[in-house]
Protein backbone atom coordinates (compact mmCIF):
# COMPACT_ATOMS: atom_id res chain seq x y z
CA UNK A 1 0.00 0.00 0.00
CA UNK A 2 2.95 2.33 0.62
CA UNK A 3 4.54 1.69 -2.78
CA UNK A 4 2.70 4.34 -4.78
CA UNK A 5 3.15 7.17 -2.22
CA UNK A 6 6.79 6.12 -1.90
CA UNK A 7 7.34 6.52 -5.61
CA UNK A 8 5.96 10.06 -5.52
CA UNK A 9 7.59 11.17 -2.27
CA UNK A 10 11.00 12.88 -2.12
CA UNK A 11 13.70 11.05 -0.21
CA UNK A 12 16.91 12.82 0.73
CA UNK A 13 18.69 9.45 0.95
CA UNK A 14 17.67 8.37 -2.57
CA UNK A 15 17.47 11.41 -4.86
CA UNK A 16 16.73 11.03 -8.56
CA UNK A 17 19.98 10.11 -10.35
CA UNK A 18 20.76 8.90 -13.86
CA UNK A 19 22.53 5.96 -12.25
CA UNK A 20 19.49 4.70 -10.33
CA UNK A 21 16.98 2.24 -11.77
CA UNK A 22 14.22 4.58 -10.57
CA UNK A 23 15.30 7.23 -13.12
CA UNK A 24 14.95 4.83 -16.03
CA UNK A 25 11.50 3.86 -14.80
CA UNK A 26 10.66 7.57 -14.69
CA UNK A 27 12.06 8.01 -18.20
CA UNK A 28 9.98 5.07 -19.47
CA UNK A 29 6.79 6.64 -18.08
CA UNK A 30 7.82 9.97 -19.60
CA UNK A 31 8.33 8.33 -23.00
CA UNK A 32 4.90 6.67 -22.87
CA UNK A 33 3.25 10.03 -22.30
CA UNK A 34 5.58 11.69 -24.80
CA UNK A 35 4.52 9.25 -27.52
CA UNK A 36 0.97 10.60 -27.19
CA UNK A 37 1.82 14.32 -27.41
CA UNK A 38 5.12 14.72 -29.27
CA UNK A 39 3.47 15.83 -32.51
CA UNK A 40 1.82 18.83 -30.82
CA UNK A 41 4.44 21.26 -29.56
CA UNK A 42 2.24 22.94 -26.96
CA UNK A 43 1.27 19.65 -25.32
CA UNK A 44 4.80 18.27 -25.73
CA UNK A 45 6.39 21.25 -23.97
CA UNK A 46 3.79 21.22 -21.20
CA UNK A 47 4.30 17.47 -20.60
CA UNK A 48 8.08 17.81 -20.46
CA UNK A 49 7.80 20.88 -18.20
CA UNK A 50 5.59 18.97 -15.74
CA UNK A 51 7.85 15.92 -15.78
CA UNK A 52 10.94 18.11 -15.37
CA UNK A 53 9.42 19.73 -12.29
CA UNK A 54 8.71 16.26 -10.89
CA UNK A 55 12.30 15.25 -11.68
CA UNK A 56 13.63 18.26 -9.78
CA UNK A 57 11.27 17.59 -6.87
CA UNK A 58 12.61 14.03 -6.65
CA UNK A 59 16.18 15.41 -6.86
CA UNK A 60 15.91 18.35 -4.48
CA UNK A 61 12.64 18.15 -2.57
CA UNK A 62 10.88 21.36 -1.61
CA UNK A 63 13.61 23.41 -3.29
CA UNK A 64 11.66 22.97 -6.51
CA UNK A 65 9.75 26.05 -5.28
CA UNK A 66 12.93 28.07 -5.96
CA UNK A 67 12.98 26.78 -9.53
CA UNK A 68 9.34 27.83 -9.96
CA UNK A 69 10.06 31.26 -8.44
CA UNK A 70 13.10 31.79 -10.67
CA UNK A 71 11.04 30.78 -13.71
CA UNK A 72 8.21 33.21 -12.95
CA UNK A 73 10.55 36.07 -12.02
CA UNK A 74 12.75 35.85 -15.11
CA UNK A 75 9.81 35.30 -17.45
CA UNK A 76 8.25 38.55 -16.18
CA UNK A 77 11.56 40.44 -16.11
CA UNK A 78 12.38 39.35 -19.66
CA UNK A 79 9.18 41.01 -20.87
CA UNK A 80 9.81 44.10 -18.74
CA UNK A 81 13.30 44.45 -20.20
CA UNK A 82 12.07 44.01 -23.77
CA UNK A 83 9.21 46.51 -23.33
CA UNK A 84 11.16 48.86 -21.09
CA UNK A 85 11.36 51.64 -23.66
CA UNK A 86 14.27 53.73 -22.43
CA UNK A 87 17.75 52.33 -21.96
CA UNK A 88 17.61 53.32 -18.28
CA UNK A 89 14.48 51.24 -17.65
CA UNK A 90 15.89 48.27 -19.52
CA UNK A 91 19.02 48.44 -17.39
CA UNK A 92 16.91 48.77 -14.25
CA UNK A 93 14.94 45.61 -15.00
CA UNK A 94 18.12 43.78 -16.03
CA UNK A 95 19.71 44.78 -12.73
CA UNK A 96 16.63 43.41 -10.96
CA UNK A 97 17.02 40.07 -12.75
CA UNK A 98 20.72 39.79 -11.95
CA UNK A 99 20.08 40.83 -8.33
CA UNK A 100 17.29 38.29 -7.83
CA UNK A 101 19.25 35.43 -9.39
CA UNK A 102 22.61 36.17 -7.81
CA UNK A 103 20.89 37.04 -4.54
CA UNK A 104 19.33 33.57 -4.35
CA UNK A 105 22.63 31.97 -5.34
CA UNK A 106 24.58 34.03 -2.80
CA UNK A 107 22.13 33.28 0.00
CA UNK A 108 22.12 29.52 -0.44
CA UNK A 109 25.73 29.10 -1.51
CA UNK A 110 27.65 31.82 0.33
CA UNK A 111 25.60 32.60 3.46
CA UNK A 112 28.03 30.85 5.81
CA UNK A 113 31.07 32.32 4.06
CA UNK A 114 29.72 35.90 4.09
CA UNK A 115 28.35 35.67 7.64
CA UNK A 116 31.68 34.37 8.91
CA UNK A 117 33.51 37.15 7.05
CA UNK A 118 31.26 39.85 8.56
CA UNK A 119 31.65 38.36 12.04
CA UNK A 120 35.43 38.35 11.76
CA UNK A 121 35.67 41.88 10.37
CA UNK A 122 32.98 43.55 12.49
CA UNK A 123 33.35 41.44 15.62
CA UNK A 124 29.67 40.48 15.50
CA UNK A 125 28.03 37.16 16.33
CA UNK A 126 25.53 36.81 13.49
CA UNK A 127 23.98 33.41 12.79
CA UNK A 128 22.67 31.94 9.55
CA UNK A 129 18.92 31.43 9.29
CA UNK A 130 17.22 29.34 6.61
CA UNK A 131 14.23 31.54 5.82
CA UNK A 132 12.86 29.04 3.29
CA UNK A 133 12.73 26.33 5.96
CA UNK A 134 11.18 28.85 8.34
CA UNK A 135 8.46 29.64 5.80
CA UNK A 136 7.90 25.94 5.09
CA UNK A 137 7.52 25.17 8.80
CA UNK A 138 5.02 27.97 9.32
CA UNK A 139 2.91 27.13 6.26
CA UNK A 140 3.07 23.34 6.28
CA UNK A 141 3.62 22.67 9.97
CA UNK A 142 7.01 21.13 9.25
CA UNK A 143 9.93 20.77 11.63
CA UNK A 144 12.89 21.55 9.39
CA UNK A 145 16.08 22.85 11.01
CA UNK A 146 16.09 26.62 10.32
CA UNK A 147 19.73 26.99 11.42
CA UNK A 148 21.07 24.94 8.49
CA UNK A 149 21.13 26.08 4.86
CA UNK A 150 21.30 23.25 2.34
CA UNK A 151 22.49 24.03 -1.16
CA UNK A 152 19.66 23.38 -3.64
CA UNK A 153 20.63 20.90 -6.36
CA UNK A 154 21.53 22.58 -9.65
CA UNK A 155 20.99 26.18 -8.47
CA UNK A 156 24.32 27.31 -9.92
CA UNK A 157 23.36 25.97 -13.34
CA UNK A 158 19.80 27.21 -13.70
CA UNK A 159 20.80 30.59 -12.20
CA UNK A 160 23.43 31.13 -14.91
CA UNK A 161 20.96 29.89 -17.51
CA UNK A 162 18.26 32.40 -16.55
CA UNK A 163 20.78 35.24 -16.29
CA UNK A 164 21.95 34.53 -19.83
CA UNK A 165 18.32 34.74 -20.98
CA UNK A 166 17.61 38.20 -19.53
CA UNK A 167 21.02 39.55 -20.61
CA UNK A 168 20.45 38.33 -24.18
CA UNK A 169 16.98 39.92 -24.20
CA UNK A 170 18.58 43.17 -23.02
CA UNK A 171 21.27 42.95 -25.71
CA UNK A 172 18.60 42.47 -28.38
CA UNK A 173 19.81 38.98 -29.29
CA UNK A 174 16.54 37.37 -28.28
CA UNK A 175 12.86 38.17 -28.05
CA UNK A 176 11.19 37.23 -24.75
CA UNK A 177 9.35 33.92 -24.69
CA UNK A 178 5.62 34.48 -25.03
CA UNK A 179 4.44 31.45 -23.07
CA UNK A 180 5.49 30.80 -19.48
CA UNK A 181 5.10 27.05 -19.99
CA UNK A 182 7.64 27.16 -22.82
CA UNK A 183 9.98 29.31 -20.73
CA UNK A 184 9.57 27.02 -17.73
CA UNK A 185 10.42 24.07 -19.92
CA UNK A 186 13.60 25.81 -21.09
CA UNK A 187 14.68 26.56 -17.51
CA UNK A 188 13.80 23.15 -16.05
CA UNK A 189 14.51 20.68 -18.88
CA UNK A 190 15.47 17.70 -16.74
CA UNK A 191 18.46 16.12 -18.56
CA UNK A 192 20.70 19.14 -18.01
CA UNK A 193 18.90 20.79 -15.09
CA UNK A 194 21.12 19.83 -12.17
CA UNK A 195 24.63 19.66 -13.71
CA UNK A 196 24.54 21.25 -17.13
CA UNK A 197 25.51 21.83 -19.79
CA UNK A 198 24.41 25.45 -19.39
CA UNK A 199 22.09 26.03 -22.34
CA UNK A 200 21.61 29.46 -23.92
CA UNK A 201 18.01 30.42 -24.69
CA UNK A 202 19.02 31.54 -28.21
CA UNK A 203 20.23 28.00 -28.90
CA UNK A 204 17.38 26.13 -27.25
CA UNK A 205 14.24 28.20 -27.83
CA UNK A 206 13.95 27.55 -31.59
CA UNK A 207 13.80 23.82 -30.80
CA UNK A 208 10.67 24.35 -28.72
CA UNK A 209 8.75 25.37 -31.81
CA UNK A 210 10.27 22.91 -34.26
CA UNK A 211 8.62 19.62 -35.16
CA UNK A 212 9.95 16.48 -33.54
CA UNK A 213 12.72 14.89 -35.58
CA UNK A 214 14.92 11.93 -34.72
CA UNK A 215 16.73 9.92 -37.37
CA UNK A 216 17.93 6.36 -36.84
CA UNK A 217 21.51 7.66 -36.86
CA UNK A 218 20.67 10.16 -34.11
CA UNK A 219 18.95 7.45 -32.09
CA UNK A 220 22.07 5.29 -32.38
CA UNK A 221 24.20 8.24 -31.34
CA UNK A 222 21.94 8.90 -28.34
CA UNK A 223 22.16 5.28 -27.19
CA UNK A 224 25.94 5.38 -27.63
CA UNK A 225 26.17 8.53 -25.48
CA UNK A 226 23.98 7.10 -22.72
CA UNK A 227 25.92 3.83 -22.56
CA UNK A 228 29.29 5.57 -22.71
CA UNK A 229 28.19 7.99 -19.97
CA UNK A 230 27.10 5.14 -17.69
CA UNK A 231 30.42 3.35 -18.23
CA UNK A 232 32.40 6.53 -17.51
CA UNK A 233 30.47 7.19 -14.31
CA UNK A 234 29.71 3.78 -12.82
CA UNK A 235 32.53 1.60 -14.15
CA UNK A 236 35.45 4.05 -14.11
CA UNK A 237 34.75 7.09 -11.93
CA UNK A 238 32.93 5.39 -9.06
CA UNK A 239 35.35 2.44 -8.91
CA UNK A 240 38.42 4.70 -8.79
CA UNK A 241 36.75 6.95 -6.23
CA UNK A 242 35.50 4.31 -3.79
CA UNK A 243 38.48 1.97 -4.01
CA UNK A 244 41.33 4.46 -3.96
CA UNK A 245 40.94 8.23 -4.37
CA UNK A 246 38.54 8.85 -1.46
CA UNK A 247 40.64 6.73 0.89
CA UNK A 248 43.85 8.67 0.18
CA UNK A 249 42.23 12.11 0.30
CA UNK A 250 40.49 11.23 3.58
CA UNK A 251 43.80 10.33 5.28
CA UNK A 252 46.79 11.42 3.14
CA UNK A 253 49.37 10.93 5.90
CA UNK A 254 48.57 7.21 6.00
CA UNK A 255 49.84 6.84 2.44
CA UNK A 256 53.17 7.40 0.76
CA UNK A 257 53.95 10.34 -1.49
CA UNK A 258 53.67 8.09 -4.54
CA UNK A 259 50.19 6.97 -3.48
CA UNK A 260 49.19 10.59 -2.87
CA UNK A 261 50.45 11.55 -6.32
CA UNK A 262 48.52 8.70 -7.92
CA UNK A 263 45.40 9.80 -6.00
CA UNK A 264 45.72 13.24 -7.58
CA UNK A 265 46.01 11.65 -11.03
CA UNK A 266 43.15 9.35 -10.08
CA UNK A 267 40.95 12.32 -9.24
CA UNK A 268 41.80 13.87 -12.62
CA UNK A 269 40.39 10.73 -14.23
CA UNK A 270 37.50 10.50 -11.77
CA UNK A 271 36.17 14.04 -12.17
CA UNK A 272 36.43 13.91 -15.96
CA UNK A 273 34.63 10.57 -16.23
CA UNK A 274 32.05 11.67 -13.66
CA UNK A 275 31.21 15.04 -15.18
CA UNK A 276 31.57 14.15 -18.85
CA UNK A 277 29.66 10.93 -18.12
CA UNK A 278 26.75 13.00 -16.78
CA UNK A 279 26.92 15.25 -19.83
CA UNK A 280 26.95 12.29 -22.23
CA UNK A 281 23.82 10.85 -20.58
CA UNK A 282 22.12 14.27 -20.54
CA UNK A 283 22.83 14.90 -24.23
CA UNK A 284 21.78 11.36 -25.15
CA UNK A 285 18.50 11.48 -23.19
CA UNK A 286 17.67 14.92 -24.62
CA UNK A 287 18.41 13.69 -28.13
CA UNK A 288 16.01 10.76 -27.69
CA UNK A 289 13.35 13.39 -27.01
CA UNK A 290 14.36 15.33 -30.14
CA UNK A 291 16.36 18.12 -28.46
CA UNK A 292 20.01 18.93 -29.18
CA UNK A 293 22.18 20.10 -26.30
CA UNK A 294 25.64 21.63 -26.84
CA UNK A 295 28.84 19.62 -26.51
CA UNK A 296 30.40 20.24 -23.09
CA UNK A 297 33.68 18.28 -23.28
CA UNK A 298 36.19 17.66 -26.04
CA UNK A 299 38.99 15.42 -24.73
CA UNK A 300 40.31 18.11 -22.32
CA UNK A 301 43.41 16.18 -21.30
CA UNK A 302 44.63 16.38 -24.88
CA UNK A 303 45.04 20.14 -24.41
CA UNK A 304 48.42 21.53 -25.45
CA UNK A 305 48.13 24.56 -23.15
CA UNK A 306 45.82 25.98 -20.50
CA UNK A 307 43.85 28.08 -23.00
CA UNK A 308 43.26 24.96 -25.07
CA UNK A 309 42.15 23.14 -21.90
CA UNK A 310 39.40 25.69 -21.26
CA UNK A 311 38.25 25.35 -24.85
CA UNK A 312 37.74 21.64 -24.13
CA UNK A 313 36.65 21.47 -20.46
CA UNK A 314 33.11 22.38 -19.31
CA UNK A 315 32.70 24.35 -22.54
CA UNK A 316 29.28 25.75 -21.63
CA UNK A 317 30.67 27.30 -18.41
CA UNK A 318 33.89 28.62 -19.96
CA UNK A 319 32.00 30.28 -22.82
CA UNK A 320 29.42 31.65 -20.34
CA UNK A 321 32.19 33.21 -18.25
CA UNK A 322 33.74 34.62 -21.42
CA UNK A 323 30.54 36.15 -22.81
CA UNK A 324 28.88 37.35 -19.60
CA UNK A 325 31.85 38.21 -17.39
CA UNK A 326 35.22 38.45 -19.16
CA UNK A 327 34.00 40.52 -22.15
CA UNK A 328 31.81 42.88 -20.04
CA UNK A 329 34.85 43.47 -17.81
CA UNK A 330 36.67 44.73 -20.89
CA UNK A 331 38.08 41.51 -22.27
CA UNK A 332 41.22 42.17 -24.28
CA UNK A 333 40.08 45.60 -25.51
CA UNK A 334 41.72 47.78 -22.86
CA UNK A 335 45.39 46.92 -22.97
CA UNK A 336 47.51 43.97 -21.99
CA UNK A 337 47.57 44.55 -18.23
CA UNK A 338 43.80 44.95 -18.12
CA UNK A 339 43.44 41.81 -20.23
CA UNK A 340 45.53 39.76 -17.82
CA UNK A 341 43.66 41.21 -14.82
CA UNK A 342 40.32 40.38 -16.45
CA UNK A 343 41.41 36.79 -17.02
CA UNK A 344 42.47 36.38 -13.40
CA UNK A 345 39.31 38.03 -12.02
CA UNK A 346 37.11 35.88 -14.29
CA UNK A 347 38.73 32.66 -13.15
CA UNK A 348 38.73 33.71 -9.49
CA UNK A 349 34.97 34.25 -9.76
CA UNK A 350 34.70 30.98 -11.68
CA UNK A 351 36.42 29.27 -8.76
CA UNK A 352 34.09 31.01 -6.30
CA UNK A 353 31.12 29.81 -8.39
CA UNK A 354 32.15 26.27 -7.47
CA UNK A 355 32.07 26.99 -3.76
CA UNK A 356 32.68 29.54 -1.00
CA UNK A 357 36.00 28.15 0.12
CA UNK A 358 39.62 29.26 -0.13
CA UNK A 359 40.40 26.04 -2.03
CA UNK A 360 38.12 26.95 -4.93
CA UNK A 361 39.42 30.51 -5.00
CA UNK A 362 43.00 29.19 -5.18
CA UNK A 363 41.98 26.72 -7.91
CA UNK A 364 40.43 29.53 -9.94
CA UNK A 365 43.39 31.80 -9.24
CA UNK A 366 45.87 29.18 -10.44
CA UNK A 367 43.98 28.83 -13.71
CA UNK A 368 43.60 32.59 -14.06
CA UNK A 369 47.33 33.23 -13.60
CA UNK A 370 48.14 30.35 -15.97
CA UNK A 371 45.83 31.82 -18.64
CA UNK A 372 47.42 35.26 -18.22
CA UNK A 373 50.94 33.78 -18.47
CA UNK A 374 49.96 31.84 -21.59
CA UNK A 375 48.49 34.95 -23.23
CA UNK A 376 51.70 36.84 -22.42
CA UNK A 377 53.74 33.98 -23.90
CA UNK A 378 51.67 34.09 -27.08
CA UNK A 379 52.30 37.83 -27.27
CA UNK A 380 56.05 37.21 -27.21
CA UNK A 381 55.90 34.19 -29.52
CA UNK A 382 52.89 34.68 -31.85
CA UNK A 383 51.37 31.50 -33.24
CA UNK A 384 52.94 29.27 -30.60
CA UNK A 385 51.01 26.54 -28.89
CA UNK A 386 48.20 25.98 -31.38
CA UNK A 387 48.81 22.23 -31.50
CA UNK A 388 47.83 21.97 -35.16
CA UNK A 389 51.28 22.02 -36.72
CA UNK A 390 53.26 21.34 -33.58
CA UNK A 391 56.07 18.77 -33.95
CA UNK A 392 55.35 15.44 -32.29
CA UNK A 393 57.81 15.68 -29.39
CA UNK A 394 56.90 19.28 -28.65
CA UNK A 395 53.19 18.44 -28.71
CA UNK A 396 53.76 15.50 -26.37
CA UNK A 397 55.65 17.73 -23.91
CA UNK A 398 52.98 20.45 -24.16
CA UNK A 399 50.18 17.97 -23.40
CA UNK A 400 52.24 16.41 -20.60
CA UNK A 401 53.01 19.73 -18.90
CA UNK A 402 49.43 20.98 -19.24
CA UNK A 403 48.09 17.76 -17.73
CA UNK A 404 50.51 18.04 -14.78
CA UNK A 405 49.37 21.59 -14.06
CA UNK A 406 45.67 20.76 -14.36
CA UNK A 407 46.08 17.70 -12.13
CA UNK A 408 47.96 19.71 -9.51
CA UNK A 409 45.19 22.32 -9.50
CA UNK A 410 42.59 19.54 -9.01
CA UNK A 411 44.27 18.87 -5.65
CA UNK A 412 42.80 22.14 -4.30
CA UNK A 413 39.44 21.33 -5.89
CA UNK A 414 39.10 17.89 -4.30
CA UNK A 415 40.71 18.18 -0.86
CA UNK A 416 38.39 18.82 2.09
CA UNK A 417 40.57 21.68 3.34
CA UNK A 418 44.00 23.28 3.20
CA UNK A 419 45.27 20.86 5.85
CA UNK A 420 44.75 17.96 3.44
CA UNK A 421 46.36 19.96 0.60
CA UNK A 422 49.44 20.67 2.71
CA UNK A 423 49.58 17.06 3.95
CA UNK A 424 49.45 15.63 0.43
CA UNK A 425 52.07 18.02 -0.93
CA UNK A 426 54.28 17.29 2.09
CA UNK A 427 53.99 13.54 1.53
CA UNK A 428 54.84 13.88 -2.17
CA UNK A 429 57.91 16.01 -1.42
CA UNK A 430 59.28 14.32 1.70
CA UNK A 431 57.95 10.74 1.81
CA UNK A 432 57.61 9.70 -1.81
CA UNK A 433 58.62 6.08 -1.13
CA UNK A 434 60.25 5.41 -4.50
CA UNK A 435 61.67 2.06 -3.39
CA UNK A 436 58.14 0.86 -2.55
CA UNK A 437 56.60 1.83 -5.89
CA UNK A 438 56.61 -1.71 -7.40
CA UNK A 439 54.87 -3.18 -4.36
CA UNK A 440 52.34 -0.34 -4.13
CA UNK A 441 51.62 -0.64 -7.84
CA UNK A 442 50.84 -4.33 -7.42
CA UNK A 443 48.70 -3.61 -4.35
CA UNK A 444 46.58 -1.08 -6.26
CA UNK A 445 46.90 -2.75 -9.66
CA UNK A 446 43.18 -2.85 -10.47
CA UNK A 447 42.71 0.86 -9.86
CA UNK A 448 45.93 1.84 -11.65
CA UNK A 449 45.10 -0.35 -14.65
CA UNK A 450 41.65 1.20 -14.90
CA UNK A 451 43.16 4.69 -14.68
CA UNK A 452 45.67 3.83 -17.39
CA UNK A 453 42.98 2.31 -19.63
CA UNK A 454 40.77 5.39 -19.20
CA UNK A 455 43.62 7.74 -20.15
CA UNK A 456 44.66 5.60 -23.14
CA UNK A 457 41.10 5.72 -24.47
CA UNK A 458 40.97 9.45 -23.76
CA UNK A 459 44.18 10.06 -25.71
CA UNK A 460 43.19 7.92 -28.71
CA UNK A 461 43.19 9.82 -32.03
CA UNK A 462 39.89 11.55 -32.75
CA UNK A 463 39.56 9.67 -36.05
CA UNK A 464 39.70 6.31 -34.27
CA UNK A 465 37.05 7.42 -31.76
CA UNK A 466 34.83 8.60 -34.59
CA UNK A 467 35.30 5.27 -36.33
CA UNK A 468 34.08 3.08 -33.46
CA UNK A 469 31.32 5.55 -32.57
CA UNK A 470 30.15 5.51 -36.17
CA UNK A 471 30.38 1.71 -36.29
CA UNK A 472 28.06 1.48 -33.27
CA UNK A 473 25.62 3.99 -34.75
CA UNK A 474 25.47 2.05 -38.04
CA UNK A 475 25.19 -1.35 -36.34
CA UNK A 476 22.00 -3.43 -36.35
CA UNK A 477 19.48 -2.83 -33.57
CA UNK A 478 20.17 -6.30 -32.14
CA UNK A 479 23.84 -5.41 -31.75
CA UNK A 480 22.88 -2.22 -29.91
CA UNK A 481 20.61 -4.21 -27.59
CA UNK A 482 23.35 -6.77 -26.97
CA UNK A 483 25.83 -3.98 -26.18
CA UNK A 484 23.36 -2.39 -23.77
CA UNK A 485 22.76 -5.72 -21.98
CA UNK A 486 26.51 -6.35 -21.74
CA UNK A 487 27.17 -2.89 -20.31
CA UNK A 488 24.35 -3.20 -17.77
CA UNK A 489 25.82 -6.55 -16.69
CA UNK A 490 29.29 -4.97 -16.40
CA UNK A 491 27.89 -2.10 -14.32
CA UNK A 492 26.11 -4.57 -12.05
CA UNK A 493 29.36 -6.45 -11.46
CA UNK A 494 31.51 -3.43 -10.57
CA UNK A 495 29.03 -1.02 -9.01
CA UNK A 496 29.73 0.17 -5.48
CA UNK A 497 27.46 -0.74 -2.59
CA UNK A 498 26.18 2.84 -2.31
CA UNK A 499 25.15 4.83 -5.39
CA UNK A 500 27.64 7.66 -5.79
CA UNK A 501 26.15 11.09 -6.59
CA UNK A 502 27.61 13.07 -9.45
CA UNK A 503 30.38 15.39 -8.31
CA UNK A 504 28.84 18.52 -9.84
CA UNK A 505 25.57 18.00 -7.95
CA UNK A 506 27.38 19.83 -5.12
CA UNK A 507 27.80 22.95 -7.22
Amino acid sequence: MDLFPGILKYSEETPMLFTRLYFWGFFLVLLVGYSLVYKKNTLRNAWLFAMSLFFYYKSGGYFFSLLVFSTIADFALGHLIFNGGSRFRKRLWLAASVTVNLGLLAYFKYAYFLTGLVNRVAGTDLEVVNFLSLLYNSLAGGSMDVSVIVLPVGISFFTFQTISYTVDVYRGKLRPVGNIIDFGFYVSFFPQLVAGPIVRAAEFMPQLYASFKLTMQEMGHAIFLVLSGLVKKMVISDYISVNYVDRVFDNPLAYSGFENMMAVYGYSVQIYCDFSGYTDIAIGVALLLGFRLPVNFNSPYKAVNITDFWRRWHISLSTWLRDYLYIPLGGSRKGLLRRYANLIVTMLLGGLWHGADLRFILWGGLHGVALAVHKAWQGIFPGSGTGRRMPGLRKFLSVFITFQFVSFAWLFFRAEGMYEVNAMVSQMLSSFGGDLVPGMTIAHRNVFLLMALAMIIHWLPARLKEYYRGAFIRSHLLIKIAAAVLIVFLIYQVRSAETQPFIYFRF
